[in-house]
């Protein structure tokens, strides 16, 4: 199975968020709004060659653009500077973020034609978020 592109994900179900928010320095309001937004994901290839990772939702629109295996800076959507690495591992998206201030976090994005997982680690917390196909 390979990466699904050009095909939009709604999130549907999330466990641990605030947690791992929390441990990421995300400040009380935002956690709140954070929590109760349901996220459209898409990734999709531009012209150049890059991948673009986009999530928009009432709350806040982000969209990273990569290249596998390539380091790159990011402004994550709660305003952290990272170092990211996104590698990819047959239908899974793998990014690691580095950041000086805080402890690194893995995402793991699991494509499959039915459901988007994603898992997100920081410390000894994981979070599952689950997107649905967008109809």
């Amino acid at each position: 199975m390979s990466l699904i592109f050009d095909k939009k994900f709604k999130l549907d179900s999330s466990e641990k968020f605030d947690d791992y928010m929390k441990a990421l320095g995300v400040g009380m309001m935002t956690r709140k709004l954070g929590n109760t937004v349901s996220p459209v994901v898409e990734l999709t290839k531009s012209d150049d060659g890059k991948l673009v990772l986009s999530s928009n939702s009432t709350f806040k629109n982000s969209s990273i653009a990569f290249k596998l295996n390539e380091e790159f800076d990011e402004e994550t959507p709660d305003g952290r500077k990272v170092k990211s690495l996104i590698v990819q591992d047959g239908n899974k998206l793998i990014h690691t973020q580095k950041c000086d201030k805080h402890n690194d976090t893995t995402i793991v994005r699991e494509f499959e034609p039915e459901q988007l997982k994603m898992v997100l680690t920081v410390d000894d917390i994981t979070c599952t978020r689950i997107y649905k196909p967008v109809q």
